[in-house]
């Protein structure tokens, strides 16, 4: 491999060394676009070359088409797992899509230079086994041994910039710019002068390239690349295009080398290249996206700014860019609430161009800008002001392709769903919310639209089971509303790209989603994980999908003893149950194994109760899920098997106290406890001699239920007054630790009435005891709960 990249760098075996035209410029540059279309005017080449995925070109053919509206990309993808990515994002400022676009408006050939699709897809995994090996290797070696100063023996590593992140922040950090987006337009941006921006980029690249301090080790990837991009150049040379005729289109780091002063791939090494088997489509892109991509040469932070910079240059008024930036960013924060006067703004302006001229700019930077802003427009507050920079910074745009443009099978059954459901509105980059009724609606006058709403609900959670992120689900707090549903929606080229990886699993969404699903069937391992399934399957209407997740639980249920694992399937069930009439499926091959799971959660309270109080927490809530499925199915279950398991674990003394403390309450809120059965276990439980552990935890357990039930019950006050005032005060500190989680979350009128029954039993003013508990603490109390947080309570 290193021989290979050696004599990739090596001489060119031509025997005329060649030179053409080079255009090195930044990925996302507007001044680097508005250059190079005068420049393709000046040279009116033969070829148009740029560097672009080589397999791609035939797409560029749907970039200059009427619908086209960028920002948009190009996405390679493997069509077999692991799933490997490649994104090619291009704005209406890229020069690259300005290359396209020149091209095909003066009839000239377009080439694409750079790797094809399956080679450069290849290379990600070469990445990722290099990255795996060098970090085992450095788990082996010594911090001082995977220093780069040990492939530069002598030199001060630490002083040097190059060797703190990328050559890109180097070369910022050494001009004496912040970071490299400040340098870039400084320097690039805003310098109209002929010919200025390419002479300067192919310097620039020339002096990145001298800042690496071991170039094959780094950029071994670059320098295969640009051998094949020298291929490319040879092979239109060879086909006889005159040199001076070729325009190539590259990042301003290849630029240097791409002549025939260094040597291009030969066709035994082009056939040597590893490969992965790709496809390639077209996606719509966004701003927001685009914003994200930083820490890399080629990134763009702004894109909606550098939007605004080229239109100024297509209309040759740079000048106006700082009056339409402050002024886009003083509109914004108006319509967040805040006022701010046009003499600010000009004030604004001012001061960016100062702020310019201190730095010998011609003239403001993006960073300028934000400082103006912030000093003018924010009153010296950054935060104020942050909402309003990002919006007028990013902005909301996102592309548009016409219909079936280069779309995988997926991409286009997509968009006939979306069409279908009435769902294309919300295909934006703007969060909204959609609310759904999944019941009939009867006053719509065909079959279609009577269950829009239930059709959309089952798109969108076939979506969710892939990942694909354009609906997130919001859960409806009304456990009754089984008819109502709501997501935010929002579209993004993350979802985009979710999307036609899922392609692997099948040709249409509901394909890809069922093999999805057996995929997820096969690895549940848990009968609460399969049950979960059986929702999810049910929810997507995926019938066959949700069969087979029925019979994956019933074979997991005949394995598993876990309350809390059978009382969430249970439940989970239940739920499925409750909403299968509104979701039109029958429910019924689904009760008799509620009914089995319900047995199996009433035969393992008891053992499962014996446990300590952080396992007790969970196990509330277990409970508490199987008491709900005896009451929805309250004539299909054995309730006296519930009763009794309750009845037994509540008389329990070896149990965990809270969790027979919630048993005693789930008896009293279901009817099966008398009064003067509590008042013979709360005598039982809060007798004299009972340690704080069972008798204040018992009681935690009692209070998460039914308060009011409990607060009309005179007797158990009373009790609970005789009992606390008996323990010594260790034994009274460790019983605070209950009562206070027991108490903590009562409401205000709940612990007022409590005041009221306490007031009786002390014998005062009803009032005057809730005014006095209510009222605040004195130094000494507030000392004592100090002390409190401090006491150490074992393995409470």
């Amino acid at each position: 491999m290193a021989s290979t990249l050696h004599g990739l760098l090596g001489p060119s075996d031509m025997t005329a060394p060649w030179n053409v035209n080079v255009f090195g410029v930044r990925h996302l540059s507007p001044s680097g676009a508005w250059h190079l279309r005068r420049y393709l005017d000046r040279v009116q080449p033969d070829v148009v070359m740029v560097e672009g995925l080589h397999d791609a070109v035939d797409l560029t053919k749907h970039l200059v088409k009427k619908g086209t509206k960028p920002p948009i990309a190009i996405l390679a993808y493997t069509d077999s797992l692991p799933v490997r990515t490649l994104v090619y994002p291009l704005a209406a400022y890229s020069p690259e899509f300005q290359a396209v676009l020149w091209a095909h408006e003066n009839r000239k050939p377009l080439e694409f230079i750079d790797l094809p699709s399956d080679a450069f897809l290849a290379l990600q995994d070469i990445e990722f086994e290099l990255a795996a090996k060098k970090k085992a290797e450095s788990d082996d070696s010594d911090e001082s041994d995977s220093s780069p100063c040990s492939h530069a023996p002598g030199s001060n590593c630490e002083e040097q910039p190059w060797n703190r992140g990328s050559v890109y922040d180097a070369w910022a950090e050494i001009s004496g710019e912040l970071n490299y987006d400040a340098y870039w337009e400084r320097r690039f941006e805003h310098n109209l002068s002929e010919d200025a921006y390419r002479l300067a980029a192919n310097q620039l690249g020339q002096s990145l390239r001298e800042l690496e301090v071991d170039p094959i080790r780094r950029h071994a990837e670059n320098l295969v690349r640009e051998a094949f991009m020298r291929r490319q150049i040879e092979a239109a040379l060879a086909r006889g295009v005159r040199p001076e005729k070729i325009v190539a289109v590259v990042g301003a780091y290849h630029a240097p080398v791409l002549n025939g002063s260094h040597s291009a791939m030969t066709d035994e090494e082009f056939s040597s290249l590893s490969r992965r088997a790709s496809k390639l489509t077209l996606m719509p892109y966004s701003y927001f996206r685009l914003s994200s991509q930083s820490g890399y040469g080629a990134g763009n932070l702004a894109p909606a700014y550098f939007e605004l910079l080229w239109e100024t240059l297509q209309d040759d008024q740079l000048d106006v860019l700082p009056m339409r930036y402050l002024s886009s960013v003083a509109r914004n924060y108006r319509e967040l609430g805040t006022y701010r006067s046009t003499a600010e703004v000009i004030e604004g302006v001012r001061l960016a161009q100062t702020l310019s001229a201190l730095k010998d700019g011609y003239h403001p930077t993006l960073d300028d800008l934000h400082d103006a802003a912030i000093a003018l427009l924010g009153h010296g507050d950054r935060s104020s002001i942050a909402e309003s920079l990002m919006r007028v910074d990013v902005g909301t745009a996102i592309g548009e392709l016409p219909k079936g443009v280069s779309r995988t099978s997926i991409q286009e059954d997509f968009d006939r769903e979306i069409a279908r459901l009435k769902l294309e509105k919300f295909r934006t980059a703007v969060k909204q919310e959609l609310s759904l009724d999944l019941r009939e609606n009867r006053q719509a006058k065909t079959q279609t639209a009577a269950f829009l709403d239930l059709e959309r609900s089952g798109f969108l959670h076939r979506l969710r089971i892939l990942g694909v992120k354009f609906a997130e689900f919001v859960p409806v707090r009304q456990d009754s509303a089984t008819w109502a549903e709501r997501w935010a929606v929002q579209w993004s080229p993350e979802s985009e790209i979710t999307l036609v990886e899922s392609v692997l699993l099948g040709e249409t969404v509901e394909f890809a989603c069922g093999y999805r699903f057996k995929q997820l069937i096969e690895a549940a391992t848990s009968i609460d994980a399969a049950a979960l399934l059986v929702a999810d399957a049910c929810q997507s209407n995926m019938m066959q999908a949700m069969e087979q997740a029925r019979q994956k639980l019933q074979h997991l249920a005949s394995e598993s003893s876990s309350l809390k694992q059978i009382a969430a399937a249970a439940y989970e069930l239940m739920q499925v149950v409750r909403y299968g009439d509104v979701r039109r499926f029958d429910t019924q091959p689904l009760v008799p194994l509620i009914e089995a799971l319900f047995v199996q959660g009433c035969l393992a309270i008891h053992e499962a109760a014996s446990c300590d109080a952080s396992a007790a927490k969970e196990l509330l809530s277990s409970i508490d899920q199987i008491n709900r499925v005896s009451l929805e199915f309250h004539d299909r279950i054995d309730e006296t098997l519930w009763n009794r398991k309750l009845q037994s674990l509540s008389d329990a003394d070896d149990r965990n106290p809270v969790l027979s403390g919630f048993a005693c309450a789930v008896l009293l809120e279901r009817g099966w406890m008398t009064n003067d059965a509590l008042v013979r276990e709360v005598s039982r439980r809060l007798s004299p001699g009972i340690s704080a552990d069972l008798g204040a935890g018992w009681f935690e357990g009692l209070a998460q239920r039914n308060r009011y039930g409990l607060i009309a019950r005179q007797v158990l006050w009373e009790a609970l007054d005789g009992y606390v005032a008996l323990l010594d005060d260790e034994q009274f500190k460790r019983s605070l630790v209950f009562l206070r989680r027991a108490f903590g979350d009562f409401s205000p009128n709940e612990k007022r009435s409590i005041a009221e029954n306490l007031a009786e039993v002390w014998g005062v003013n009803a009032d005057d005891a809730s005014e006095s508990l209510d009222g605040p603490l004195t130094q000494q109390e507030e000392q004592a709960l100090e002390d409190l947080n401090d006491f150490d309570f074992g393995d409470l």
